[in-house]
Parts: C-alpha cells; sequence; structure tokens
C-alpha cells in the first residue's frame, strides 16, 4: 500500500553522518532501488551533491531522514527548500538497528538505509524541521551564553575553594 507520502515527494533520502564523511542512501519515488553514494564533510561537497538533486527530481520535494537536528550538515541542508528534513533522535535509530541486527554490528551505510526504510515505513512518527523563528534563534543563543557564564562561575568558585582550602585547612572541616 502506498502512503500519501509516496505521492509527494520526488525522491527520499537516509543520510548517517559522520565527521569525516557522509553516507546516504536514495530511493527515488518512481524507483523501487536504493541508490547508495558517499559524500564529503565539506560545504563544497554537500552543496554539489544537493545541487546534483535539485537537478535530477526538477526541484521537486525531497525528504531526508538524518540522526540529528542542528549542526554544520543540518545548516547546509537547511539552505535548500526542496529538502525536508525529519530529524531522528539517535537512539530512536540504534533501537530500530537493534531490531534487524541482534548482534549489535554497526556500520554507516546499513545506518543511512535503516534511516531511509524508517522514513519510508514510518513517515506518521516523524515531524519535520521546521525552522525556528529569528527571535527564538537569538533566545537560545543568549540562553547558550548564559550556561556558559553560569559554569564559567561555578568553575571558578570551586577553584577559589579549593585553594582557600588549600591554604586553611581548618575552614573545610568546621563547614
Amino acid at each position: 500500500m502506498k502512503s500519501s507520502a509516496d505521492q509527494s515527494y520526488a525522491a527520499f533520502v537516509g543520510i548517517d553522518w559522520a565527521d569525516q564523511k557522509h553516507d546516504i542512501c536514495l530511493k527515488a519515488a518512481a524507483s523501487g532501488e536504493y541508490e547508495r553514494s558517499v559524500i564529503a564533510h565539506q560545504p563544497e561537497a554537500i552543496e554539489r551533491w544537493a545541487g546534483e538533486l535539485r537537478e535530477r527530481f526538477a526541484g521537486r520535494p525531497i525528504a531526508v531522514c538524518l540522526e540529528i537536528a542542528r549542526g554544520p550538515l543540518v545548516s547546509a541542508l537547511r539552505r535548500h527548500d526542496f529538502l525536508v528534513l525529519f530529524p531522528v533522535n539517535p537512539t530512536t535509530l540504534a533501537n530500530y538497528r537493534s531490531t534487524f541486527c541482534v548482534s549489535g554490528a554497526k556500520d554507516d551505510p546499513t545506518d543511512a538505509e535503516l534511516a531511509l526504510d524508517l522514513l519510508l515505513r514510518h513517515p506518521e512518527k516523524l515531524c519535520v524541521l521546521r525552522p525556528q523563528s529569528g527571535a527564538m534563534r537569538k533566545l537560545e543563543k543568549l540562553v547558550q551564553q548564559r550556561r556558559m557564564l553560569v559554569d564559567e562561575v561555578r568553575r571558578v568558585t570551586n577553584r577559589m575553594t579549593a585553594a582557600l582550602k588549600e591554604y586553611f585547612p581548618q575552614v573545610s572541616t568546621s563547614v
């Protein structure tokens, strides 16, 4: 049975990202074949790959399932309006993998295929990554900076306490 997702997307992609390369598994909506490829983790390579997809599928929407919701790969893919991103929690994909591979073996091409399979079989369970508003992005950045400052204050306070205890050991026993 074909879902409505099969008719609205020109292709479906599963990506297993890494710090050096990204394994990709693609299935065109009109085809039953899986196409596997690898692209380097470089902005130029990601842009070239996305450009090839735009040309091949005439700019029609392409569903992309990947393990992360932020980072350089997501930022690079978000620039392309025809790519619809479906982030998946890494634990979800690991549990999905353990369903089919009881040995616990993991490899990147298989994970890309599993991400694609998850997208094809359970699209209703996945949420589209929607861009946040400018105000929310600014707030998130401010919250991160505040968190870093609080951690820095805690680190300095702990170092000062440790230094005081070193010079005045009797203080640590009375507190």
